[in-house]
């Protein structure tokens, strides 16, 4: 009789503990009598004293025979979750499962005979250590793979390697097709005759890169995942007849160019052929806008991947491009980068070509001429600057001021100590009186009293919607 235990209420009330460990590696695999003893079990042995706790009862509330309950146990302890101590009275002590895990596992030799002597009859070239049995066993009975599956997969792995093949070799192998589900004889043949399938196209592959052998593991992998992306024989084979001018042609590199033409959801030797075509007129721009902004890169690709393509699918064509980087080099915008924002502004504006580029520029020199001309009028002598430009196109874009006010204003801006501010100020005076011809504009009491920059009493302008969006869209230009 136990000292102390739980009432029954608070037994039935309780809860049991389940490793998780037995959750995802055993219950999966398991008898579901098996599991229903076990668990069972586990609920019992919280009530381990208790005078009903026995085989007989056992079996009773399960509905299961006693022999079910000593075959499940015995099974738990082949796991060796569970110890049997004694046959009658039928006694069991439940261990951690953790220790399982970290402690070599015990096998049943005679269990395993006749595997033993079919795996050393395909091993002949060596003999099979102890150790590397336990290895095959642990696959076996943790990874829930068929003996008659292991041996296949031995086999397989001989006729690849040879009969001296190391069981490291086949223990990846045999784990790597368990973790993909590929447990049983019927799995491993159909996995052999889908390799078998392949075959034929992988050796092929090889000999156009100049290599006689077979094809490892590894390369199937990926003639595997090739043909699952999509890829057909007369891709492959024009990417491996390219691989070959490479130094070291291989599978793995072939992978990488596959990757990017994947990436590029180019399925055909069509759409590759033109890829690359593009790619070299890519190449040859890149060179020449990275010399032509003072540039070196050892290795062109990035610049290609992360600019000339977009810029070209922009619809920017090579002489504009070569047009801007030089532009950029004089106006000291010197990377990459900084180029392409002077590129978004021009896409914006619509000049994709060295022509609309150059009716730009004309325009943008035509313009000039005219700031010049004022300028000159009011009594500077300098270059236009982008202020001149910004000022002049409120002038003349936003504000329609016509040309003859301008000049008047001039001659009253003429001598004075900031003239184009103060002639600003004369045109932003008229502008708010809606002065719009010369003889108003002489007229006009106030032209020679023009906006003061220090702080009035003004209010503000109330703006429609329509004028705040014109603003604005002013505005963006002119940062242009």
């Amino acid at each position: 009789m136990a000292f102390c235990k739980y009432s029954i209420d608070m037994l039935a009330n309780n809860s049991t503990a389940v490793d998780n460990i037995f959750i995802n590696n055993y219950l999966p695999y398991a008898d579901s009598n098996f599991v229903k003893v076990y668990l069972y079990g586990l609920y019992k042995c919280q009530d381990s004293n208790s005078r009903d706790n026995t085989i007989e009862n056992f079996a009773n509330e399960l509905n299961l025979s006693q022999e079910d309950i000593e075959k499940a146990f015995e099974y738990w302890q082949e796991q060796g979750l569970v110890q049997i101590l004694n046959v009658i009275p039928f006694e069991v002590r439940y261990l951690p499962i953790s220790d399982v895990l970290n402690n070599t596992k015990k096998y049943n030799a005679k269990k395993y005979e006749s595997f033993n002597a079919q795996a050393q009859e395909i091993l002949c070239g060596r003999m099979i250590t102890p150790n590397e049995y336990r290895e095959y066993y642990d696959i076996i009975e943790r990874f829930h793979v068929e003996k008659e599956a292991l041996l296949m997969i031995i086999n397989y792995c001989v006729n690849i390697k040879g009969d001296n093949v190391g069981y490291a070799y086949i223990t990846t192998i045999a784990k790597d097709w368990a973790n993909q589900k590929i447990t049983t004889a019927k799995q491993v043949e159909e996995r052999l005759i889908e390799f078998e399938n392949l075959r034929t196209g992988m050796e092929y592959l090889l000999k156009l890169m100049g290599s006689k052998r077979l094809p490892n593991i590894e390369e199937r992998a990926l003639y595997q995942k090739w043909v699952q992306e999509g890829f057909d024989d007369e891709v492959l084979t024009y990417v491996a007849k390219k691989m070959k001018s490479k130094n070291k042609p291989s599978f793995q590199a072939m992978d990488i160019l596959l990757d990017k033409y994947f990436a590029q959801k180019l399925f055909s030797t069509n759409e590759i052929e033109l890829f690359e075509e593009e790619k070299s007129k890519a190449s040859k721009i890149a060179k020449t806008i990275t010399k032509n902004l003072g540039l070196y890169y050892e290795n062109l690709e990035p610049v290609i991947e992360n600019y000339i393509f977009n810029w070209v699918n922009l619809g920017f064509s090579e002489n504009m491009l070569e047009e801007i980087s030089n532009y950029c080099f004089k106006t000291n915008v010197r990377t990459l980068e900084g180029m392409s924002k002077v590129l978004e502004k021009f896409h914006k504006l619509g000049i994709l070509t060295e022509n609309s580029l150059a009716e730009y520029f004309n325009e943008v020199l035509v313009v000039d001429k005219k700031i010049k001309t004022i300028l000159e009028n009011i009594g500077l002598s300098r270059n236009v600057n982008q202020f001149d430009r910004d000022k002049y196109k409120i002038w003349k874009e936003i504000w329609k001021m016509p040309d003859e006010i301008i000049d008047y204003a001039c001659t009253l801006a003429v001598g004075k100590d900031q003239p184009m501010q103060y002639l600003a100020g004369i045109l932003a005076t008229l502008h708010d009186k809606n002065i719009t011809t010369l003889e108003d504009a002489k007229n006009s009491y106030n032209i020679i009293s023009p906006k003061s920059t220090t702080k009035s009493n003004f209010t503000g302008r109330q703006y429609s919607k329509e004028e705040m969006n014109a603003l604005f869209q002013s505005i963006d230009e002119i940062e242009i």
